[in-house]
């Protein structure tokens, strides 16, 4: 994840910028982009011409082909992205695309696959063998396509419950998570993940959300689908959820309160601090705009990594999640934000589900002291609320090894627990 690192609104309603300028660069479209684009793509020419694709020979064994079926203006290339340290021009020119539209993230992510699985992060490098994954879409009642993964034991292990995740604002399910889920499934449990609408892999203008309730009730939709997969159907199944995804979990569980064998919340955002929300003149300025061009990219947002990441060598890994949404945030998504952590402060007190909230202590992204609000608010009678001194916002990527090891233990610690009461 990014982290969500671009999770946070606290920053993001201090002014309206309209966009940086950049000259795009264009590609020129091709029939099909096979796998062997990763070779074959060279990077902007100083010409002046646009730089083409040009595919080698498709073998007519080939399993695996993309179809482009994008118009040109998707194949823009960001000139003024910042490049990933360690990687080719070629692969940095890949990862500068538009990732405005699906298509375009599931060929990025294609190209970065493996260089991800071999970076120096305790999550890859003491990722548990014999998991076995499954990736699927599932199309959704809006007739989008929305990516679905699985991670479960190896064969033998016996499931003890299903895990679903529920990712932050402008992240994905893949990356860090494939690490984190390999460990909570070598435990026992089947994982699942999706990513929402517009982000990730799924389908949807990237970065844009038209009603956060969308985000819920996609949610609600693929989970009731999972929940019934033979492999774990009749058994306990929990939330898992981080940042933003706390908001998204709090909102499952509320509307199908008996669902959910419990919810745990790491770094969760469900407030805004007051000393941080914006003026009221400006919540108003912003709502107007919405209407008005409700995709545009106007509130501003910084590079958040420092704050998120407390190691600094786990810092500079989370560039190489290239499909993470880190431009603007586009204002309709912005007053979304803001709406359901107002909406959610009312309803805390109907939170009922048995609780694990985790956070850093001190998180700068999401506020501790909002997941201390929730903790004293909810009428859960099973809670728990676990800070970890001087962490920062991702605990589960951007700490220490130590620490990130010892939050996945507290996280399979506390399943457990809930499955033996079940």
């Amino acid at each position: 994840m990014k982290c969500s690192t671009h999770c946070t609104i606290n920053n993001a309603f201090s002014s309206l910028l309209f966009p940086r300028s950049s000259t795009p660069f264009q590609l020129l479209p091709t029939t099909t982009m096979p796998h062997s684009l990763i070779s074959t793509f060279r990077p902007p020419s100083t010409s002046g011409q646009p730089p083409t694709l040009r595919p080698k020979p498709i073998s007519k064994h080939s399993s695996f082909l993309i179809q482009s079926t994008s118009r040109p203006q998707d194949f823009k290339i960001m000139a003024k992205k910042k490049p990933i340290e360690g990687v080719s021009d070629q692969m940095n020119a890949i990862a500068s695309q538009n990732l405005d539209h699906a298509p375009a993230r599931r060929r990025v992510r294609l190209a970065f696959t493996q260089v991800q699985e071999q970076l120096d992060h305790v999550l890859f490098k003491m990722a548990p063998s014999g998991i076995r994954t499954e990736e699927w879409f599932e199309m959704n009642s809006k007739g989008q396509e929305i990516f679905c993964k699985s991670w479960l034991p190896k064969p033998g292990v016996r499931i003890k419950a299903a895990v679903c995740f529920v990712h932050g604002y402008g992240d994905t399910c893949t990356f860090f998570f494939e690490g984190i889920a390999k460990r909570i499934a070598a435990a026992g449990y089947g994982v699942y993940a999706i990513d929402h609408p517009g982000f990730g892999l799924s389908e949807g203008l990237h970065g844009y959300c038209s009603n956060f309730n969308d985000i819920v009730d996609n949610v609600i939709e693929q989970y009731t689908k999972i929940k019934g997969r033979p492999e774990v159907r009749g058994m306990p199944r929990f939330l898992l959820a981080q940042s933003m995804g706390g908001a998204v979990a709090l909102k499952v569980h509320l509307k199908e309160q008996r669902e959910w064998d419990g919810v745990a919340l790491v770094a969760p955002m469900c407030k805004i601090a007051e000393e941080m929300k914006p003026p009221e003149q400006l919540q108003k300025v912003l709502i107007f705009l919405s209407r008005i061009m409700p995709k545009a990219k106007l509130v501003p947002t910084k590079d958040l990594a420092e704050l998120a990441f407390r190691d600094p060598q786990k810092r500079k890994l989370a560039d190489y999640n290239v499909i993470s949404y880190s431009d603007q945030t586009r204002l309709k998504t912005a007053v979304e934000l803001l709406n359901i952590t107002n909406e959610l402060e009312s309803e805390v007190e109907k939170v009922s589900a048995p609780l694990l909230i985790l956070h850093g202590a001190a998180d700068k992204v999401t506020d501790p002291n909002i997941s201390k609000f929730l903790y004293d608010k909810a009428a859960s009678k099973d809670k728990t609320l676990k800070l970890y001194d001087g962490s920062y916002h991702c605990i589960l990527e951007g700490e220490s090894d130590e620490r990130i090891l010892e939050v996945l233990g507290d996280i399979i610690g506390w399943l457990d627990s809930h499955c033996s009461i079940r």
